[in-house]
């Protein structure tokens, strides 16, 4: 028994003789940290490394001035509550459009020959109607035109009183004759959302393919041309941005009238091809760019629409946007136009380029959805006056030169830039989640050529 007992004691003495060294461990590696200097990065640096494991896209936006994560947390904290609430406004809410079907580059191509996407082209008679009072429904005879589907038809919807004060200057980067009124009327975009209307097929993808074969194909490699970039970066980011607001609202039954998020498509269309993330990115930053390279003239426009409340509040918004205190401390130059058209081939190459972007316009009446085209044709005419006030006006000499915009010009900036914050937030929110969830197992079924 005793012998038991001293047994039980050494292990005893044993087992506390290993605690005790545990202990003296323990505090000499607490003394030591206290005593050693302190990295102040490192608990930092963990979390930026967690960070950078969780996000995509890092780093500073190729050939632009501000970083992913900036551009984030910009968009999403001032940026986008600030432009949802603009293009609500009575001023931002309506847009003047030339819908008739034109196309200069192949008039074999009628509105009406796609029957899921198109609408006839009615009597010019009937047009004025819409907007000089409110539209209310369709006659019998409208109905025998309205050919396409619900959801590519455009509602005309329309107050009278909205419109007044227009200054008509045409803009030199578009075909569009904007001067002539007596093809153009006007729509009420928020009763028109850009989203998915069944249009696709052949007649699509030849405006794609025209657009980027023989107006801006994509650079090589190892091209030394910035404008030529930048132009295949501008297109291919508004492509970006359409493909993405097809997605996030996307007719998922047509039987029951069922709309949605089509994750599958995001990622066949825009997140399993790097580059059109990056040029949405891109694209969102030269148009913000032109916003606030221009802010006393936004700032003070006349956003007159009889509506005193409303226009005090469009005004409001607009100071807001441009003069904002947390963008111009986080990312004052978005893009850095100066760079541009250097050297003496300088002007031949923007007369070149503004050529190119005019063709591209023109393709926006040979659009057979006429939802299609009234989008197509605002984001056009929307980077169209971003180009004219980034290379039309130089800003050292600003005093000396007068910037002229008309107000669709202005209607359309806003809208489109309000459109590539939309994208930017959807590619930011879902995106990790549909490359996690679809990530290349299954590929959406429609093409991705498609408006």
């Amino acid at each position: 028994m005793e012998g038991a007992r001293n047994g039980g004691g050494r292990r005893r003495w044993r087992w506390g003789w290993v605690v005790g060294a545990l202990i003296a461990v323990l505090l000499a590696t607490a003394a030591t940290s206290r005593n050693s200097p302190r990295n102040p990065l490192s608990g930092i640096t963990s979390k930026l490394c967690q960070c950078t494991e969780s996000r995509k896209y890092t780093g500073i936006v190729e050939d632009c001035c501000c970083d992913y994560e900036t551009v984030d947390s910009l968009n999403k904290e001032v940026l986008h509550p600030i432009l949802q609430d603009l293009v609500t406004t009575p001023f931002f809410r309506y847009f003047k459009v030339k819908l008739w079907c034109d196309c200069p580059f192949w008039p074999d191509d009628g509105m009406c020959r796609l029957r899921d996407c198109s609408v006839c082209e009615c009597p010019e008679s009937e047009f004025p109607e819409p907007f000089k009072k409110p539209f209310h429904g369709l006659s019998a005879d409208d109905l025998i035109c309205q050919e396409g589907k619900p959801q590519a038809t455009v509602d005309r919807t329309l107050d009278n009183k909205i419109f007044r004060g227009w200054i008509e200057v045409d803009n030199p980067w578009t075909y569009d004759d904007e001067t002539d009124n007596a093809e153009m009327t006007y729509v009420n975009l928020q009763l028109n959302p850009e989203r998915y209307t069944g249009y696709t097929g052949p007649s699509a993808r030849r405006i794609w393919e025209t657009i980027y074969t023989e107006n801006c194909p994509k650079y090589p490699s190892g091209e030394f041309c910035q404008e030529k970039k930048v132009l295949y970066k501008l297109i291919s980011g508004l492509h970006s941005s359409i493909s993405v607001h097809i997605a996030s609202d996307y007719l998922l039954d047509e039987t029951d009238n069922l709309w949605g998020e089509n994750l599958e498509l995001l990622y066949d269309r825009v997140l399993k091809h790097p580059e059109r993330v990056r040029n949405l990115y891109f694209t969102f930053l030269f148009v913000l760019r032109a916003v606030t390279k221009a802010p006393d003239y936004l700032e003070q426009a006349e956003y007159n629409t009889g509506n005193l409340e409303e226009d005090l509040k469009t005004q409001s918004l607009v100071r807001q946007l441009v003069y904002n205190p947390k963008l111009q401390t986080a990312c004052p130059l978005p893009f850095d136009e100066a760079k541009l058209w250097q050297g003496e081939s300088g002007p031949e190459l923007k007369q070149q380029i503004q050529k190119q972007f005019r063709n591209i316009s023109a393709l926006m009446d040979c659009v057979g959805c006429e939802k299609c085209r009234l989008w197509g044709k605002l984001q056009i005419l929307g980077l169209g006056t971003a180009l004219k006030i980034l290379f039309s006006v130089d800003h050292q000499n600003y005093i000396n030169q007068q910037l002229q915009l008309q107000r669709n010009e202005v209607i359309a900036l806003m809208n489109l830039l309000n459109r590539l914050s939309e994208s930017v937030k959807f590619v930011h929110d879902k995106g990790p989640y549909a490359e996690r969830i679809v990530g290349g197992k299954i590929s959406s079924p429609t093409s991705k050529n498609s408006l």
